[in-house]
């Protein structure tokens, strides 16, 4: 077995025991199968990096504990209370939280670079032959001189960087001869990925620092984008969303890939351009409105500000030529997921929707407190009365209270909703620089709050929130 299931305390010092060697990392995935969705889809990605990394020399072994029943007491031994927690082992010892890539790829590479150097010393041709038969993409450095002030630089990336990228360098004679250049760092790409749009190797020339030549060039004009990559990519970005899948159909895969690639060539500079998996993905697909991918991409673009916009037309290289025009040249209408406006807003505490948003809280020449709130959200439900009582309280104040589902309607991105219900104070005349409200919940906390921020001092009360006395 490429990983085996130890579920007694017993069970796994006999495997720390059986592999109880120096150089020897051990992975443990502490998880509870039958009722943990994450520890299930989390299941074949880590049987799938059991399998790539059972032949690595120094060896890394995996194991799997399900903390019910019989692994209970091995799990509450290490302090297990969320699931899967993985934990990294030397000896038998605890080295580390696992905090890396779920994905079978990015697993075993982050693995792998916890054992032994930073990068691969490739010490003949052979040797060379086996280091580039992978799937991933690869930083490779030619050295003459091991200790020159390429080398330097290059290790010194290597060793900051193991846990993401994948390294080999060479000092052997025959490996510098094939290679071509004594004193050089080439970034490899993934064979899966090569194409006929872009070379299959980018030399570093040394223009720029090694960071930023690596994060320029380790996607290429078209990167796939996965869970654990989606961060590389960043904003203006058009993706293409379809059946992406490397491992059953590479054929397939690359046969939309490479009809982005024709446009992504005519832009490279301008905008990034990416594809994903339609499954991985489901929830942004969702976030334009798409609840179902067909055989053809759906491309889906954001640009510097975030702006949503979509390919309406069927997919073809001519539509998506025209629509990255468009999107660059701004005539492109935005995407925006919104519910419908209310047809009456009598109430006390005023409903935004995307679609009103600009009208009701950023030109109402009023001051505002706004909620961002999930209808399925406990903290949200619990301040619903209070808010309630606060907007009747400021019914005839210059100050407008409103809330909005920021589950059903596109946020502006000036606001940073993480969590629920998050509040957001905006004075009339600085609409632009919304103040982030993080006083307390109760009636009293909020009218503090507003009587000292107010434009205006409020009819009702003074400035330290203390109601003035009406005179008879």
């Amino acid at each position: 077995m490429s990983s085996c299931c130890l579920d007694k305390n017993d069970e796994l010092a006999k495997f720390f025991s059986r592999n109880n060697c120096v150089t020897c990392l051990k992975f443990v995935c502490f998880s509870v199968i039958s009722r943990c969705g994450h520890c299930k889809r989390l299941k074949p990605e880590y049987a799938k990096a059991a399998e790539l990394v059972k032949d690595d020399d120094p060896p890394i072994k995996l194991a799997k504990v399900d903390c019910t029943e019989a692994g209970k007491e091995t799990c509450s031994k290490y302090s297990v209370s969320g699931y899967p927690t993985l934990k990294i082992f030397r000896q038998d010892e605890v080295s580390q939280d696992y905090n890396g890539p779920r994905e079978a790829l990015g697993i075993a590479k982050y693995m792998r670079a916890q054992v032994g150097p930073a990068s691969k010393n490739v010490r003949s041709l052979e040797e060379l032959v086996k280091f580039l038969d992978t799937k991933e993409t690869s930083i490779f450095g030619n050295f003459e001189d091991i200790d020159s002030k390429l080398a330097k630089i290059f290790l010194k990336f290597a060793d900051k960087n193991r846990e993401k990228y994948r390294f080999g360098h060479s000092s052997d004679e025959e490996v510098l001869k094939k290679n071509g250049e004594t004193d050089k760092i080439v970034l490899i790409r993934a064979p899966h990925l090569s194409n006929k749009f872009e070379a299959s190797t980018v030399k570093f020339e040394g223009e720029s620092d090694l960071s930023t030549f690596v994060k320029e060039n380790y996607h290429g004009l078209v990167g796939h984008r996965t869970q654990d990559t989606s961060r590389d990519f960043q904003n203006p970005l058009i993706t293409a969303y379809y059946s992406v899948d490397y491992q059953k159909n590479p054929k397939g895969t690359n046969y939309w890939r490479n009809r982005v690639l024709k446009v992504a060539k005519e832009f490279a500079g301008q905008i990034s351009f990416a594809i994903s998996s339609k499954d991985d993905f489901q929830h942004e697909l969702n976030e334009y409105g798409y609840d179902f991918v067909g055989d053809k991409p759906v491309v889906l673009a954001r640009d510097a500000k975030n702006l949503k916009y979509s390919l309406k037309d069927e997919f073809s290289v001519e539509n998506l030529q025209d629509f990255v025009e468009k999107l660059l040249a701004g005539e492109l209408e935005a995407y925006i997921k919104s519910e419908a406006v209310p047809e009456s807003n009598d109430a006390p505490v005023k409903v935004a929707v995307a679609k009103n948003f600009d009208d009701l809280v950023i030109n109402n020449g009023k001051d505002t407190l706004i909620e961002f709130y999930a209808p399925w959200c406990g903290h949200c439900k619990k301040l619903t009365p209070i808010y309630e009582e606060l907007a009747e309280k400021l019914q005839d104040e210059e100050v407008v209270i409103v809330k909005m589902d920021a589950t059903a309607n596109d946020v502006p991105p000036e606001f940073n909703v993480r969590g629920f219900p998050t509040l957001f104070w905006l004075p009339k005349d600085s609409k632009s620089k919304p103040v982030s409200y993080n006083g307390g919940r109760e009636v009293d906390d909020f009218i503090k709050y507003i009587a000292k921020e107010a434009t205006s001092e409020l009819k009702s009360f003074d400035r330290d929130g203390r109601p003035k006395k009406t005179e008879l």
